[in-house]
């Protein structure tokens, strides 16, 4: 074992109690050690000289800012001494190796090693695929093509017009028939019928003819292509191959000794990336050195990144779509960790309150942390409650819905004439709402408008991107109640109604800058999201009243 990687605590942990479980990775609030853990690779991270990344904290430096996760895992030797391990997700100055820091489960960027080597030799012939693909030779071929293609429609249009002409010529002819005897008359169609047959064949002689022409130029086109096209075959196959024996590379260890691959966790089918995050690399390290794993968390040391929201020195949750497979269903088997969120229902022992219905609708209150629809794995929701409630109800009966983190106004269709009618207002964006949020900052401005198209995280769902080339419009305005004890009271009135676009918006730098309190997603966990909505107004769809509702935040600043 390398003896710098395992570290032992700098500050005093005396009186620190170890954790009962293990860190549930995807929804924790650290631990007390790996708070400190952290905060000594913070510290190590604004003094070190050992390598030299732009993480966009020092305005004077040069190079390309890249913020980047970090991870700490508190573990126990065989001794029964504790001390934690360091790691971060991808390369570090564009290395895999650092002192204090676990090594990358494989190495691709070994001087020697197998990747470096097919990877010159997938190189090379995308060199001359891009030689070919840009070589003179291809694009006069391409111009002898066009110049026949050029030719033969005129050659070929010309004589159709010509027939044409004739034709009407001909036609003029047989109008002076009149005075001649028959015997001209039947000699000269004979002269005219002759003239039709001679430029009809000459059409179809000329379109041959240009057709063989084409059919060559083609060919000329399709041999130069085809050398092109066996290359990127050629490359496709050994990428592929290159690929497999990545996978194979990728081995992971858990607790028992056991191995799998990046290629069996993922059906051979990894997303990028997968396996290069911090935590995959810390446990292994742990398991193949015979360290016992207490504890663990991930921080983001740097600027934010454009399209998604990280914050520096914050806690962070690993990854879903890289490491939920790796870790839970591999590494981490048979260690007994922290409750898993995810699987309990959050609405055990919270109601919906009824704040009016009559024959075609209702307006209800929705608790905090209580699912508006079925989940995957639970089926607690306001659509389950009002089902039992209004057991004759015809309609799909939620015509909208609020994340589950978010309390507020709901409205409830009875009947599928009413869902539609209300399902119009919102579309053609007739109903207004009002949200009230508390941030965790001060806002300087007064009032304002966030224009930030959104899309969802493929590597991490349900977290939104910012993403202004395959985003959909997001438009929310705001204004500011007030400000006191270094929080801002809101009102929200969201112009679109994107997934997670208030918490977007309020946490991203482009937007407010300043997350909601306690958004466990782009800001800080706590007891709850601080985001209500408030106030809801629509066109009654039977009466065509216009009807207004409020429900007062049960939260202050």
């Amino acid at each position: 074992m390398q003896n710098n990687v395992f570290q032992s605590f700098k500050s005093s942990i005396s009186g620190v109690h170890l954790p009962d479980k293990f860190t549930f990775p995807f929804y924790y609030e650290p631990h007390e050690l790996s708070i400190i853990a952290a905060n000594e690779l913070q510290a190590y991270l604004e003094t070190q000289t050992d390598f030299e990344h732009n993480f966009g904290l020092n305005q004077n430096q040069e190079g390309l800012i890249i913020g980047k996760m970090f991870g700490v895992l508190v573990c126990q030797n065989q001794e029964g001494e504790l001390g934690y391990l360091w790691a971060f997700s991808g390369k570090l100055a564009g290395e895999n190796h650092h002192s204090y820091f676990v090594p990358t489960i494989f190495d691709m960027l070994q001087e020697n090693g197998f990747f470096r080597k097919e990877e010159e030799v997938l190189n090379a012939i995308n060199r001359q695929i891009e030689i070919l693909e840009h070589s003179d030779e291809l694009k006069n071929k391409y111009i002898q093509l066009e110049t026949t293609k050029n030719n033969a429609y005129s050659d070929i249009k010309n004589q159709k017009q010509k027939i044409k002409r004739l034709k009407i010529e001909r036609e003029e002819k047989r109008n002076l028939f009149k005075n001649l005897s028959s015997t001209e008359i039947e000699q000269l169609e004979l002269e005219l019928s002759e003239e039709s047959k001679k430029e009809s064949i000459l059409l179809k002689k000329m379109t041959k003819y240009w057709n063989f022409q084409l059919e060559n130029a083609q060919k000329e086109v399709n041999l130069h292509l085809d050398k092109i096209n066996q290359l990127k075959e050629e490359r496709r196959l050994k990428s592929g191959a290159l690929q497999q024996k990545l996978f194979a590379e990728y081995s992971f260890l858990n607790q028992f000794g056991e191995r799998k691959s990046i290629g069996e966790i993922f059906n051979n089918n990894p997303p990028a990336g997968a396996g290069e995050c911090a935590a995959p690399k810390l446990l292994h390290y742990a398991f193949e050195h015979d360290l016992k794993p207490i504890a663990m968390a991930e921080f983001w040391w740097g600027q934010s990144p454009k399209s998604e929201i990280r914050k520096h020195k914050q806690f962070y949750p690993a990854c879903k779509s890289k490491c939920e497979p790796i870790l839970l269903s591999h590494m981490l088997k048979g260690i007994e960790m922290e409750a898993n969120p995810f699987q309990e229902n959050p609405a055990e022992g919270k109601d919906i309150e009824l704040l009016f219905e009559d024959a075609e609708l209702a307006v209800i209150n929705k608790p905090a942390e209580f699912l508006s629809v079925p989940g995957k794995k639970i089926s607690d929701s306001v659509y389950q409650r009002v089902k039992e409630l209004y057991p004759n109800a015809t309609g799909p009966l939620i015509v909208h819905r609020l994340d589950m983190s978010t309390s507020g106004l709901m409205l409830i269709a009875k009947d599928e004439e009413t869902y539609v009618k209300l399902q119009s207002q919102f579309i053609k964006r007739t109903i207004k709402k009002r949200y009230v949020a508390l941030l965790d900052g001060v806002l300087e401005e007064n009032e304002g408008f966030i224009d930030l198209p959104l899309r969802v995280d493929l590597d991490d769902r349900p977290r939104q991107l910012v993403c202004y080339e395959h985003g959909k419009s997001a438009q929310t305005k705001w204004v500011k109640i007030e400000s006191k004890n270094n929080q801002t009271l809101v009102y929200f009135y969201p112009i679109t109604g994107r997934t997670h676009q208030l918490r977007v918006h309020a946490s991203h730098e482009l937007g407010l800058n300043t997350p909601i309190v306690g958004d466990d997603l782009y800001g800080k966990k706590g007891d709850r999201l601080h985001l209500h909505a408030e106030q809801i107004t629509f066109i009654h769809p039977i009466s065509e009243a216009e009807m207004t509702f409020t429900k007062e935040v049960d939260f202050k600043i």
